[in-house]
């Protein structure tokens, strides 16, 4: 799934939860359905809460990567 066409990215590194979450969803709210968002996350509290807040919305997690001391998601918009 490397070859994801990625629409628009955020990073998120430092960012505390739930700002993180928050800052996500007011992204993904600009973005059209089908639309690809390429989030940038710390590990421990971030990675495990916000893909999960993010599927509750409706969203698509096509891909979760982790790079050195962070984690690096594609997420697709929902309906």
């Amino acid at each position: 799934m490397g070859d994801v066409k990625v629409d628009a990215q955020l990073d998120l590194r430092g960012v505390v939860c739930p700002i993180n979450f928050v800052k996500t969803k007011l992204k993904l709210e600009s973005m059209e359905a089908g639309e690809v968002l390429e989030l940038t996350l710390d590990s421990g509290e971030p990675i495990q809460n916000v893909p999960k807040s993010i599927k509750e919305e409706g969203h698509k997690i096509l891909e979760v990567k982790k790079e050195d001391g962070f984690f690096r998601l594609k997420v697709q918009k929902g309906e």
